[in-house]
């Protein structure tokens, strides 16, 4: 086999031998990166601002700790970084290891936060207390994604394993503390970082694959923004049967403004909010189903095949309300709603002028008057990746040859607004997006979980990669 610049990899019997240890390797490593990666999932390291962040403090200590065990490293540090606001952002990880002779810098990206538990009766067990049952492990961020953390971790083990320690890769590890909250400080982690930042190849372990045989490599994400809403028609609250079906209460002002960012298919009908063209394969309403939960009778919405609306296409949801409980509500006249509204944007598409789109629809949609705050607003920017890059043929070629299957070059329907600081700080940089996810992981929902499976070709093909890398004339 040979990349895309003519470098021979598996035709050489000492590469041969190589990639064969390495796969060994991962094999017989495999038990204790499991006991690791359960290890972190019992730090609920949630960065979001009313938890505590002495647990995220004690996630970016732990990984620091696995990174340095490694001895593959000159520095391992915990950072960290001002937001935009002057704030002090949540910690993270930085390992470094220059390149030698020639060869070329990888940063390997994940993340050691993770998203809030929610209600502990939606488990079948414990969120923090990682649990295998059958194939899956499961457990929050068991996949979203101290699995990408240690699949690196893992990663680098085994080609120190098979390569020694005094490998020629150049290495840079990056374990971000607040992805899940937004990445506040991310920009100015980068600037203040450059230089040990700088690499050639950054992969990004924080995405999907096609299903658990199959890789997939990311090559396009929608952009996102999200805001809160409020709506308010009543200064105080008043008597709903004195006074109802005269004077309108936000709840219902809310409904109906709400109701106007979509047309009776369920598209998003705010103007300027558009879809991009964009081939995708073959993938069924029964597929959809089957990965969604979609319950008997209820049909998909919007038009055109499903893969353009889950990739290339806009989406508007609704996914939070404060309003009374239906327990404490009583009989009055709402005077204000806030909503929490999250829009993902196309590839390609400007998320500022989205947000735009999104003010002067929800100001011109706005009924009875009714007067509106919108607050808390953050946007990221959608990413489509370059594919003709070497360093794509090479992850391709890993990803083929661990997994057995040919990897599928997937759009994903989330966002990872972060890339596009990477690609602005590091323009030359290829961008390899990643992932130890499989569609029923259900990452951010109750009962997360890692496929084991996925988890072990996920490392293989990450080692891999990293050790053709370090062959690669």
């Amino acid at each position: 086999m040979t990349d895309s610049n003519g470098s021979s990899f598996a035709q050489n019997p000492p590469q041969i031998a190589l990639e064969e240890a390495l796969a060994e390797a991962v094999e017989l490593g495999l038990p204790v990166s499991i006991a690791d990666l359960s290890d972190l999932v019992r730090i609920p390291s949630v960065s979001w601002a009313a938890f505590d962040p002495a647990h995220v403090a004690a996630s970016a200590n732990a990984v620091a700790e696995l990174f340095r065990a490694t001895g593959a490293f000159d520095s391992v540090d915990v950072l960290r970084a001002s937001t935009e606001s002057g704030e002090l952002g949540q910690p993270a990880v930085l390992a470094t290891r220059p390149a030698k002779n020639g060869k070329p810098t990888v940063l390997l990206y994940a993340h050691h936060d993770v998203q809030p538990p929610g209600q502990d009766a939606d488990w079948d067990s414990p969120p923090y207390e990682p649990t295998v049952r059958g194939d899956r492990l499961y457990g929050r961020g068991a996949a979203d994604d101290k699995a990408g953390v240690v699949s690196h971790l893992a990663s680098v083990r085994a080609l120190s394993a098979v390569a020694g320690a005094d490998f020629d890769l150049g290495l840079v590890v990056f374990i971000e503390g607040e992805e899940e909250f937004g990445s506040q400080s991310f920009a100015n982690f980068l600037e203040t970082n450059r230089e040990r930042l700088a690499a050639d190849v950054i992969v990004v372990a924080d995405s999907d694959n096609w299903d658990t045989e199959t890789p997939s490599l990311t090559i396009s994400l929608r952009g996102n923004v999200t805001l809160k809403l409020t709506v308010s028609t009543l200064d105080h609250a008043s008597h709903s049967g004195m006074y109802g079906g005269a004077v309108p209460d936000a709840m219902l002002a809310a409904i109906r403004l709400l109701s106007t960012f979509h047309d009776e298919n369920g598209s998003v009908a705010v103007a300027g909010l558009t879809s991009r063209e964009m081939p995708t394969p073959e993938y069924t309403e029964e597929t959809l189903r089957a990965e969604t939960g979609l319950l008997d009778g209820v049909q998909p919405i919007g038009t055109g095949t499903i893969l353009s609306r889950l990739w290339a296409g806009p989406s508007v949801t609704v996914t939070g309300i404060d309003a009374p409980t239906v327990a404490n509500a009583s009989n009055t006249l709402l005077p204000s709603v806030s909503v929490r509204v999250s829009a993902r944007i196309a590839p390609g598409k400007d998320a500022g002028e989205a947000l735009v789109a999104l003010e002067e629809h929800i100001r011109s949609h706005t009924p009875f008057g009714a007067q509106v705050e919108i607050s808390d607003v953050n946007t990221g920017s959608p990413f489509l990746v370059d594919t003709s890059g070497w360093a794509v043929a090479a992850a391709k070629d890993a990803m083929r040859d661990a997994w057995g299957a040919e990897p599928v070059e997937a759009g994903v329907g989330g966002s990872i607004p972060f890339i596009a600081d990477l690609v602005r700080v590091f323009p030359e940089a290829q961008i390899l997006v990643t992932g130890v996810e499989d569609p029923h992981t259900r990452a951010h929902s109750p009962n997360e979980s890692l496929h084991l499976g996925v988890f072990k070709r996920a490392i293989a093909a990450e080692a891999l990669l990293l050790l053709r890398l370090n062959s690669r004339e």
